[in-house]
């Protein structure tokens, strides 16, 4: 298994983790499998992940009976119900995982309800009841990175709450998530409380960023008028989303080996893992290892989905690569800008878009978990 490339990827210092979880995928021993085999050492999810395990299958009712039968009856709690079931075997999979990296991998996340994403009170308290229900370690929750999240990212953290913060798109935004975790730290250092077990990541979403620069950069192909314009805007399809991301990296090594930063990891404070998202390649003109070889850089974490994992391992080269053409990044944004794409705007729609792509998901699961509750009872 020594050639398997995405071995070769944690040689080099990046974790790679699973971006889904169902029950299938547990109890069929493909979990398993893809730890023991492919060095996995993490699992994220999703409302969307949750949305087709559950609406996809008949594995959960004999679980969704027996909450229903004990009196369970909102949808909601239902559903939270078997999140925790699949979260729970998931992270005790993975604990030897964390162990055996002193608590750096062997995560499973689990998502706050999307519609909670800009009250940071309700989102604090979901959180908090999330963590003390799931009581493990090796969990985080999911906070999405919403202007709204950010005090609920530094007061989780300042309480011991593992916080994987999601739908990271802007470096501005991303510096913000930065200054909220590392204020968490100090509030619960001052007050004199051990640091050393509070695990973060922030998830920085990529392929999405291209989607929609491509989508831009098209418009203003078709209307372009001569050929230099033309060549212009066609060398920059497919550059925006790992510029971006290699920007966010420079800033992750920055602020970590920082003053600041080293103060607390004197008192056991760890690093909070920058963590590449959204990286199974959506356009079919790309490589479909694109966001994976291009964004190996030890330290952080790419959480892929099964496809993108088959296909790496299939054909994928394991190398260090956040360096190359690190000083063509701010260029291309400068490219962009020339012809009127902004990608501080970008990223403001994709992040509004992604709320709202995970909270339909969120209510679409509801109103199917509803339907089985329904008909269950009707049976009676």
């Amino acid at each position: 298994m020594n050639n398997n490339p995405l071995i070769g990827l944690r040689k080099l210092g990046q974790s790679v983790w699973l971006d889904n979880l169902s029950r299938k995928l547990i109890n069929s021993g493909e979990l398993k499998r893809f730890i023991d085999e492919d060095g996995l050492s993490g699992v994220t999810s999703n409302p969307t992940i949750f949305q087709k395990a559950i609406s996809g299958s008949t594995d959960y009712e004999t679980s969704l009976q027996r909450m229903i039968n004990k009196g369970i009856k909102d949808e909601k709690e239902l559903f939270l119900g078997l999140a925790i079931e699949d979260v729970s075997k998931g992270a005790d999979m993975l604990w030897p995982v964390y162990q055996s990296t002193n608590g750096m991998d062997g995560f499973v996340s689990i998502e706050v309800s999307p519609d909670l994403a800009y009250d940071p009170d309700a989102t604090i308290a979901e959180a908090r009841r999330m963590f003390s229900t799931l009581n493990r370690k090796n969990i985080l929750v999911k906070v999405p990175a919403t202007k709204q999240g950010l005090p609920a990212i530094e007061q989780l953290t300042s309480e011991g709450v593992n916080i994987n913060v999601t739908l990271l798109f802007s470096i501005e935004r991303y510096e913000e998530v930065i200054e909220a975790y590392l204020r968490g730290l100090e509030r619960r250092a001052d007050k004199g409380q051990p640091v050393n077990e509070i695990a973060s990541v922030a998830s920085f979403f990529v392929s999405r960023v291209d989607t929609l620069t491509d989508k831009l950069l098209e418009t203003r192909f078709s209307s372009a008028t001569s050929k230099p314009e033309k060549d212009k805007i066609a060398s920059l399809f497919g550059k925006a989303a790992v510029a971006n991301a290699k920007i966010a990296y420079k800033k992750y090594k920055s602020v970590f080996s920082g003053k600041r930063f080293l103060t607390l990891k004197e008192k056991g404070g760890h690093i909070q893992r920058i963590l590449w998202g959204s990286t199974g390649t959506k356009n079919p003109k790309y490589s479909d290892i694109k966001y994976v070889e291009e964004l190996i850089a030890s330290g952080s974490i790419n959480t892929l989905p099964e496809t993108t994992i088959e296909a790496f391992r299939d054909h994928g080269q394991a190398k260090i690569t956040i360096a190359d053409h690190l000083e063509e990044a701010e260029r291309i944004f400068l490219e962009l800008m020339s012809i009127g794409i902004e990608i501080n705007e970008v990223t403001k729609q994709l992040e509004r878009e992604g709320v709202k792509l995970f909270s339909d998901s969120f209510f679409s699961l509801l109103k199917e978990i509803a339907k089985k509750r329904d008909s269950f009872q009707n049976k009676k």
